[in-house]
């Protein structure tokens, strides 16, 4: 019997000031576009650890959880395959920005202008989301109604 299951991931926001930092991706898909510090659920790892790891892996910063903003799962989020996401909002409290991994370059950007950027995935929504969560808090899912 072979099964399809969705593949989970992590993704952290990071903010300094009133920007966020995103890398832009090394490899395709979405080659050169923005997207937030994340990746792949290794066997045995926690989300939690997977966030840190992955955080470490692509921007040389070690980051703590603060929050959960939510979870995305829409099937067609990510053209690869079905991958769900849980997305943490975090902080640093070590390192310094270096691009490593899957990321080509970090770049703080500015949070407010960000719908300008070509970003990857539904990480648009991730990050209207964000902006709704500072103001309001809550969680955030795939088919929450949203006011976009």
């Amino acid at each position: 019997m072979q099964y399809r299951n969705p593949a989970p991931t992590v993704d952290v926001l990071l903010q300094r000031d009133s920007k966020v930092l995103m890398i832009r991706r090394k490899k395709d898909p979405f080659k050169g576009q923005f997207a937030l510090p994340g990746g792949f659920v290794n066997e045995g790892e926690t989300i939690e650890e997977a966030m840190k790891r992955e955080a470490m892996e692509e921007t040389s910063l070690e980051v703590e959880p603060i929050d959960i903003l939510g979870v995305y799962s829409d099937p067609k989020r990510d053209p690869r395959k079905h991958i769900l996401s849980i997305v943490f909002v975090g902080i640093i409290v070590g390192g310094s920005d270096k691009a490593g991994d899957d990321a080509a370059i970090l770049e703080w950007v500015d949070l407010e202008g960000i719908e300008k950027q070509q970003i990857a995935f539904d990480h648009i929504t991730i990050l209207r989301d964000y902006k709704k969560w500072k103001v309001l808090g809550g969680t955030f899912w795939s088919t929450k109604r949203r006011n976009e």
